[in-house]
Protein backbone atom coordinates (compact mmCIF):
# COMPACT_ATOMS: atom_id res chain seq x y z
CA UNK A 1 0.00 0.00 0.00
CA UNK A 2 1.53 3.31 -0.99
CA UNK A 3 0.30 6.96 0.78
CA UNK A 4 0.90 10.08 -0.51
CA UNK A 5 3.80 11.50 0.96
CA UNK A 6 2.66 13.90 3.71
CA UNK A 7 4.38 17.30 3.52
CA UNK A 8 6.35 18.27 6.90
CA UNK A 9 4.88 21.74 7.02
CA UNK A 10 1.22 20.92 6.56
CA UNK A 11 1.12 18.26 9.73
CA UNK A 12 -2.74 19.16 10.18
CA UNK A 13 -4.54 16.52 11.74
CA UNK A 14 -8.39 16.64 11.94
CA UNK A 15 -10.98 18.15 9.80
CA UNK A 16 -14.15 18.99 11.43
CA UNK A 17 -17.30 21.49 10.68
CA UNK A 18 -16.27 25.57 11.24
CA UNK A 19 -18.99 25.57 14.07
CA UNK A 20 -18.99 22.75 15.64
CA UNK A 21 -19.20 23.13 19.42
CA UNK A 22 -16.17 21.07 20.18
CA UNK A 23 -13.94 23.18 17.79
CA UNK A 24 -13.50 26.14 19.76
CA UNK A 25 -12.84 23.64 22.84
CA UNK A 26 -10.50 22.03 20.94
CA UNK A 27 -8.37 25.24 19.77
CA UNK A 28 -8.26 26.31 23.57
CA UNK A 29 -6.60 23.12 24.67
CA UNK A 30 -3.41 23.84 21.16
CA UNK A 31 -5.52 20.95 19.11
CA UNK A 32 -4.78 22.26 15.44
CA UNK A 33 -8.13 21.81 13.61
CA UNK A 34 -8.95 22.67 10.04
CA UNK A 35 -11.61 23.72 7.70
CA UNK A 36 -12.61 22.27 4.35
CA UNK A 37 -10.97 24.85 2.23
CA UNK A 38 -7.23 23.84 4.12
CA UNK A 39 -8.01 20.19 4.07
CA UNK A 40 -8.47 20.43 0.08
CA UNK A 41 -4.96 22.45 0.00
CA UNK A 42 -3.45 19.06 1.28
CA UNK A 43 -1.66 16.67 -1.23
CA UNK A 44 -2.91 13.49 0.73
CA UNK A 45 -5.38 11.38 1.10
CA UNK A 46 -7.52 12.02 4.84
CA UNK A 47 -8.56 9.08 6.86
CA UNK A 48 -12.39 8.89 6.68
CA UNK A 49 -13.19 7.95 10.80
CA UNK A 50 -17.11 7.57 11.23
CA UNK A 51 -18.13 8.36 14.92
CA UNK A 52 -21.16 6.69 16.02
CA UNK A 53 -22.44 8.67 18.81
CA UNK A 54 -25.12 6.76 20.79
CA UNK A 55 -24.29 8.75 23.77
CA UNK A 56 -26.57 10.95 25.74
CA UNK A 57 -25.01 14.07 25.71
CA UNK A 58 -23.14 14.02 21.83
CA UNK A 59 -21.18 17.44 22.18
CA UNK A 60 -19.53 16.35 25.15
CA UNK A 61 -18.55 12.94 24.05
CA UNK A 62 -17.74 14.04 20.19
CA UNK A 63 -15.07 16.81 21.72
CA UNK A 64 -13.37 13.91 23.83
CA UNK A 65 -13.08 11.43 20.41
CA UNK A 66 -12.27 14.39 18.61
CA UNK A 67 -9.38 15.49 20.92
CA UNK A 68 -7.88 12.03 20.86
CA UNK A 69 -7.76 12.11 17.12
CA UNK A 70 -6.54 15.76 16.88
CA UNK A 71 -3.37 14.98 18.77
CA UNK A 72 -2.44 12.95 15.71
CA UNK A 73 0.12 13.99 13.38
CA UNK A 74 -2.40 12.50 10.16
CA UNK A 75 -5.41 14.27 8.59
CA UNK A 76 -8.42 12.82 10.01
CA UNK A 77 -11.95 13.90 8.40
CA UNK A 78 -14.10 12.93 10.95
CA UNK A 79 -17.83 11.83 10.08
CA UNK A 80 -20.44 12.40 12.80
CA UNK A 81 -23.07 9.46 12.57
CA UNK A 82 -26.20 8.90 14.29
CA UNK A 83 -28.80 6.20 14.30
CA UNK A 84 -31.32 6.34 11.89
CA UNK A 85 -34.39 5.83 13.76
CA UNK A 86 -33.75 6.89 17.24
CA UNK A 87 -34.10 10.75 18.50
CA UNK A 88 -31.87 11.74 21.38
CA UNK A 89 -33.57 13.61 23.79
CA UNK A 90 -30.62 14.87 25.51
CA UNK A 91 -29.05 16.58 22.49
CA UNK A 92 -30.68 19.74 20.65
CA UNK A 93 -32.09 18.56 16.94
CA UNK A 94 -30.36 21.84 15.19
CA UNK A 95 -27.08 20.39 16.57
CA UNK A 96 -28.39 16.93 15.31
CA UNK A 97 -29.55 18.41 12.18
CA UNK A 98 -26.21 20.43 11.60
CA UNK A 99 -23.51 18.00 12.32
CA UNK A 100 -24.48 14.64 12.27
CA UNK A 101 -26.12 12.41 9.50
CA UNK A 102 -28.08 9.34 10.33
CA UNK A 103 -26.54 6.05 9.44
CA UNK A 104 -28.87 5.20 6.48
CA UNK A 105 -27.09 8.02 4.52
CA UNK A 106 -23.76 6.52 4.52
CA UNK A 107 -24.17 2.92 4.13
CA UNK A 108 -23.24 3.23 0.76
CA UNK A 109 -20.16 4.98 1.91
CA UNK A 110 -16.75 3.33 2.96
CA UNK A 111 -14.45 4.34 5.87
CA UNK A 112 -10.89 4.18 7.24
CA UNK A 113 -12.28 3.30 10.77
CA UNK A 114 -15.26 3.33 12.73
CA UNK A 115 -15.65 4.29 16.54
CA UNK A 116 -18.97 3.38 18.36
CA UNK A 117 -19.16 4.94 21.72
CA UNK A 118 -21.10 3.14 24.95
CA UNK A 119 -24.95 3.90 25.34
CA UNK A 120 -26.66 4.38 28.73
CA UNK A 121 -28.70 1.17 28.06
CA UNK A 122 -26.44 -1.47 29.68
CA UNK A 123 -29.22 -2.23 32.09
CA UNK A 124 -31.44 -3.44 29.04
CA UNK A 125 -31.14 -6.70 27.47
CA UNK A 126 -29.94 -6.09 23.68
CA UNK A 127 -32.89 -7.12 21.72
CA UNK A 128 -34.93 -4.73 23.84
CA UNK A 129 -32.70 -1.62 22.87
CA UNK A 130 -35.32 0.00 20.51
CA UNK A 131 -32.02 0.33 17.93
CA UNK A 132 -30.84 -2.71 18.48
CA UNK A 133 -31.67 -4.21 15.12
CA UNK A 134 -30.08 -1.27 13.07
CA UNK A 135 -27.01 -1.63 15.22
CA UNK A 136 -26.93 -4.75 14.00
CA UNK A 137 -27.13 -3.77 10.54
CA UNK A 138 -24.07 -1.28 11.47
CA UNK A 139 -21.91 -4.16 13.33
CA UNK A 140 -22.41 -6.29 9.72
CA UNK A 141 -21.60 -3.13 6.99
CA UNK A 142 -18.24 -2.38 8.96
CA UNK A 143 -17.41 -5.82 8.11
CA UNK A 144 -17.61 -4.49 4.35
CA UNK A 145 -17.78 -1.03 4.04
CA UNK A 146 -15.24 -0.41 7.12
CA UNK A 147 -11.60 -0.87 7.55
CA UNK A 148 -11.67 -1.31 11.14
CA UNK A 149 -13.35 -0.67 14.27
CA UNK A 150 -12.94 0.93 17.90
CA UNK A 151 -15.72 0.06 20.32
CA UNK A 152 -15.96 1.26 23.77
CA UNK A 153 -18.29 0.21 26.42
CA UNK A 154 -21.76 -0.80 25.77
CA UNK A 155 -20.74 -0.47 22.15
CA UNK A 156 -17.77 -3.21 22.76
CA UNK A 157 -20.20 -5.48 24.65
CA UNK A 158 -23.11 -5.12 21.79
CA UNK A 159 -20.44 -5.48 19.20
CA UNK A 160 -18.69 -8.88 21.38
CA UNK A 161 -22.92 -10.36 21.71
CA UNK A 162 -23.36 -10.16 17.75
CA UNK A 163 -20.81 -11.27 16.24
CA UNK A 164 -19.65 -13.71 19.05
CA UNK A 165 -22.55 -14.21 20.89
CA UNK A 166 -20.94 -13.53 24.45
CA UNK A 167 -23.32 -11.86 26.93
CA UNK A 168 -22.65 -8.87 29.40
CA UNK A 169 -23.30 -9.55 33.18
CA UNK A 170 -25.35 -6.96 35.65
CA UNK A 171 -23.12 -5.70 38.36
CA UNK A 172 -24.42 -5.42 41.75
CA UNK A 173 -22.81 -2.10 42.25
CA UNK A 174 -21.53 0.39 39.55
CA UNK A 175 -17.83 -0.52 38.25
CA UNK A 176 -16.74 3.48 38.60
CA UNK A 177 -13.54 4.84 39.35
CA UNK A 178 -9.84 4.73 37.74
CA UNK A 179 -8.33 1.35 37.93
CA UNK A 180 -5.01 -0.27 37.19
CA UNK A 181 -4.69 -2.43 34.11
CA UNK A 182 -1.97 -5.07 33.08
CA UNK A 183 -0.69 -4.41 29.40
CA UNK A 184 -1.05 -8.35 28.51
CA UNK A 185 0.14 -7.12 24.90
CA UNK A 186 2.91 -4.89 24.90
CA UNK A 187 4.46 -5.95 21.72
CA UNK A 188 1.63 -5.55 19.59
CA UNK A 189 0.83 -2.58 17.81
CA UNK A 190 -2.73 -1.60 19.93
CA UNK A 191 -0.26 -1.34 22.83
CA UNK A 192 3.04 -0.35 21.96
CA UNK A 193 5.12 2.37 24.12
CA UNK A 194 1.59 1.98 27.19
CA UNK A 195 2.91 0.97 30.88
CA UNK A 196 2.89 -2.49 31.75
CA UNK A 197 0.57 -1.38 34.30
CA UNK A 198 -1.76 1.95 33.51
CA UNK A 199 -5.10 3.86 34.67
CA UNK A 200 -8.07 3.84 33.12
CA UNK A 201 -11.48 5.11 33.58
CA UNK A 202 -14.60 2.92 34.13
CA UNK A 203 -18.05 3.79 34.78
CA UNK A 204 -20.77 0.39 33.80
CA UNK A 205 -23.65 -1.83 35.67
CA UNK A 206 -22.46 -4.40 33.56
CA UNK A 207 -19.34 -6.11 32.99
CA UNK A 208 -17.86 -9.12 30.07
CA UNK A 209 -15.99 -12.03 31.28
CA UNK A 210 -12.96 -13.89 30.59
CA UNK A 211 -14.25 -17.19 31.02
CA UNK A 212 -17.54 -16.51 28.87
CA UNK A 213 -14.94 -15.70 25.98
CA UNK A 214 -14.66 -18.58 23.63
CA UNK A 215 -11.28 -19.93 22.81
CA UNK A 216 -12.06 -20.67 18.87
CA UNK A 217 -13.26 -16.74 18.36
CA UNK A 218 -9.55 -15.61 17.78
CA UNK A 219 -9.67 -12.73 20.17
CA UNK A 220 -6.52 -11.20 22.64
CA UNK A 221 -6.90 -9.82 25.50
CA UNK A 222 -5.09 -6.86 25.65
CA UNK A 223 -5.50 -5.54 28.97
CA UNK A 224 -7.63 -6.44 31.95
CA UNK A 225 -7.50 -5.25 35.58
CA UNK A 226 -7.68 -7.09 39.14
CA UNK A 227 -10.31 -5.41 40.36
CA UNK A 228 -12.60 -4.74 37.18
CA UNK A 229 -11.85 -7.55 34.76
CA UNK A 230 -11.76 -7.23 30.98
CA UNK A 231 -11.03 -3.82 29.86
CA UNK A 232 -9.63 -4.46 26.17
CA UNK A 233 -9.81 -6.86 23.70
CA UNK A 234 -8.30 -7.42 19.87
CA UNK A 235 -11.17 -9.25 17.71
CA UNK A 236 -9.00 -9.58 14.30
CA UNK A 237 -11.50 -11.52 12.42
CA UNK A 238 -13.87 -8.81 12.63
CA UNK A 239 -11.10 -5.87 12.12
CA UNK A 240 -12.03 -4.68 15.70
CA UNK A 241 -10.58 -3.36 18.79
CA UNK A 242 -13.24 -3.93 21.44
CA UNK A 243 -12.63 -1.05 25.00
CA UNK A 244 -15.30 -2.05 27.95
CA UNK A 245 -13.81 1.18 29.55
CA UNK A 246 -13.34 4.70 28.98
CA UNK A 247 -9.90 6.00 27.93
CA UNK A 248 -11.18 9.30 26.14
CA UNK A 249 -12.98 10.67 29.22
CA UNK A 250 -12.30 14.17 30.56
CA UNK A 251 -10.66 14.76 33.69
CA UNK A 252 -13.96 16.05 35.46
CA UNK A 253 -15.98 13.34 33.53
CA UNK A 254 -16.31 10.97 36.49
CA UNK A 255 -17.35 13.84 38.92
CA UNK A 256 -19.72 14.97 36.62
CA UNK A 257 -21.65 11.35 36.97
CA UNK A 258 -21.07 11.52 40.88
CA UNK A 259 -23.15 14.28 40.97
CA UNK A 260 -25.63 13.21 38.31
CA UNK A 261 -26.30 10.35 40.55
CA UNK A 262 -26.68 12.80 43.73
CA UNK A 263 -23.20 11.00 45.10
CA UNK A 264 -25.24 7.05 45.38
CA UNK A 265 -21.32 5.69 45.02
CA UNK A 266 -17.83 7.44 45.26
CA UNK A 267 -15.87 6.79 42.26
CA UNK A 268 -12.61 4.37 43.58
CA UNK A 269 -9.04 5.77 43.12
CA UNK A 270 -10.52 8.88 41.99
CA UNK A 271 -11.30 11.75 44.36
CA UNK A 272 -7.35 12.05 46.21
CA UNK A 273 -8.07 10.08 49.45
CA UNK A 274 -11.83 8.77 48.24
CA UNK A 275 -12.51 12.39 49.29
CA UNK A 276 -15.44 13.89 46.51
CA UNK A 277 -14.61 17.57 48.39
CA UNK A 278 -11.12 16.70 46.31
CA UNK A 279 -10.15 17.78 43.43
CA UNK A 280 -9.27 14.49 40.65
CA UNK A 281 -5.86 14.53 39.35
CA UNK A 282 -5.94 12.88 35.62
CA UNK A 283 -3.50 9.81 35.65
CA UNK A 284 -4.68 8.35 32.25
CA UNK A 285 -4.76 11.30 30.01
CA UNK A 286 -1.17 9.93 28.54
CA UNK A 287 -2.66 6.61 27.95
CA UNK A 288 -5.50 7.54 26.21
CA UNK A 289 -3.36 9.67 23.75
CA UNK A 290 -1.14 6.53 23.01
CA UNK A 291 -3.96 3.91 22.41
CA UNK A 292 -5.98 6.23 19.81
CA UNK A 293 -2.79 7.11 18.46
CA UNK A 294 -1.62 3.79 18.09
CA UNK A 295 -5.08 2.69 16.40
CA UNK A 296 -5.30 5.55 13.70
CA UNK A 297 -1.21 5.18 13.17
CA UNK A 298 -2.53 0.90 12.49
CA UNK A 299 -5.33 1.95 10.45
CA UNK A 300 -3.06 4.46 8.59
CA UNK A 301 -0.91 1.59 7.96
CA UNK A 302 -2.92 -0.73 7.29
CA UNK A 303 -6.00 0.49 5.08
CA UNK A 304 -6.14 0.86 1.29
CA UNK A 305 -5.12 3.92 -0.81
CA UNK A 306 -8.13 3.60 -2.96
CA UNK A 307 -11.59 3.76 -0.23
CA UNK A 308 -13.24 0.85 -2.92
CA UNK A 309 -10.90 -1.71 -1.46
CA UNK A 310 -11.57 -1.02 1.78
CA UNK A 311 -13.72 -3.75 3.35
CA UNK A 312 -11.83 -6.15 1.18
CA UNK A 313 -8.58 -7.20 3.15
CA UNK A 314 -8.90 -8.82 6.53
CA UNK A 315 -6.14 -9.34 9.20
CA UNK A 316 -5.31 -5.92 9.61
Amino acid sequence: MAHAPVKETCLVPIRIADNLPARRTLESEGVIVMGESEAARQDIRPLRIALLNLMPDKITTETQIARLLGATPLQVELELLRISGHVSKNTSAGHLAEFYRPWDEVRTEKFDGLIVTGAPVETIAYTEVTYWDELRQIFDWSQTHVHHTLTICWGAMAALYHFHGVDKHPLEEKASGVFPHWNRAPATPWMRGLPDVFDVPVSRWSEVRSADVPASAGLTVLAESDETGLSLLADPAHRALHMFNHLEYDTLTLAREFARDEGAYVPRHYFPGDDPKANPLNTWRGHGHILFGNWINQVYQTTPFDLADIGELVGA
